[in-house]
């Protein structure tokens, strides 16, 4: 019989709102590296399709055919951009302008106490990760999670399944038992490619995005008097995620679930 024993959350836009940060920090790095490029919300919300920052700065650079002087590539170049917006980025987070999205720490602080182990799978790099969850849950934040997985151990950027695959192999547990919290359309198909369950939690950038196949879609995890908005699925009446709706979301007896093709999971953990 299934059980939940662990849920696997992305970082960014679902653990906390940081796809404006993100976004601001992009465009700072554009000024001083003066290329007079300024993403709006709108554009972003497009670029967001592409998954990793640095892919994102190459693909628009590309897109837009800039000229280089001297013997730096394109690629190389993307990366200096990329490098000076990571540390304008960490640098907003070390301010504290960014905290947990609504329900995040309560989901957290109830998987703790109910034995259930987390998980990161992101895009992000771990430099980051760190920065944001000591900033938002203090210096022993990494503790809480058994297993972080980032663009430093896998380059595949969603919606490959790799990031996924190496979370559960780390983990030694199998997709049946585990459920992914994401917050965009990559996340949700490399999640689901893995066979995993997946609840998302929508924001600006994402509200009108497609999620096929996901089991749940909000507006966020919600709390206690500040209940969710269903977008689409089924939440058993509920208002708010906590672990009691997670395990009946990973219960449901989905015909289309045994069409999923899981892909393979011998992914050594290291």
């Amino acid at each position: 019989m299934r059980q939940l024993k662990a849920i696997i959350f992305d970082v960014d836009g679902t653990l906390a709102n940081t796809e404006e940060t993100h976004r601001q920090a992009f465009n700072i790095a554009f000024r001083d590296f003066d290329l007079g490029y300024e993403w709006s919300p709108r554009e972003y919300a497009g670029l967001l399709s592409i998954s990793g920052g640095r892919e994102r700065i190459y693909a628009y650079l590309k897109a837009h055919s800039i000229e280089l002087k001297g013997d730096l590539n394109l690629r190389e170049f993307a990366l200096r951009i990329h490098k000076r917006k990571s540390e304008i980025y960490r640098e907003k987070l070390i301010a504290g302008h960014i905290g947990l999205r609504s329900g995040i720490l309560r989901l957290l602080n109830e998987a703790n106490q109910q034995g259930i182990r987390l998980g990161i799978a992101t895009c992000t790099s771990k430099f980051n990760v760190e920065t944001l969850l000591q900033n938002a849950l203090g210096q022993d934040a990494l503790a809480r999670f058994d297993t972080i997985v980032t663009s430093d151990i896998v380059p595949d950027k969603k919606p490959s399944p790799v990031v996924y695959q190496y979370a559960l192999a780390d983990l030694g547990l199998t997709p049946v038992d585990c459920i992914a919290i994401e917050d965009t359309p990559n996340g949700n198909r490399s999640a689901r490619a893995c066979g995993l369950k997946t609840v998302i939690t929508t924001h600006t950038f994402t509200i009108d995005n497609n999620f096929n196949d996901a089991s749940l879609v909000l507006d966020q995890l919600g709390e206690p008097g500040q209940p969710f908005s269903i977008i689409t699925g089924n939440a058993y009446g509920k208002s708010y995620v906590d672990v009691a709706l997670l395990k009946k979301i990973l219960l449901e007896d989905n015909s289309d679930q045994t069409n999923i093709q899981v892909t393979n999971l011998a992914v050594t953990a290291k």
